[in-house]
């Protein structure tokens, strides 16, 4: 994933800022429980194609 795109990307539900799970090929929304898939390198920043997080997950990240 490209640092540049990384860097401008946010979530677009609340516009705030997304962490990448390189291992998963993620890019997370902690403030909305959201998981964005990453797919042959293209982010796919669409809600209905978001997982759901649990709330321990996301604890953990923080972590």
């Amino acid at each position: 994933m490209d640092a540049r795109l990384l860097d401008i990307l946010v979530c677009p539900i609340c516009t705030g800022p997304l962490d990448f799970l390189k291992d998963r090929q993620e890019l997370v929304c902690k403030a909305d429980r959201l998981a964005f898939p990453i797919r042959d390198g293209i982010p796919v920043m669409l809600e209905e194609e978001a997982r759901q997080m649990p709330a321990e997950e996301v604890e953990a990240l923080r972590k």
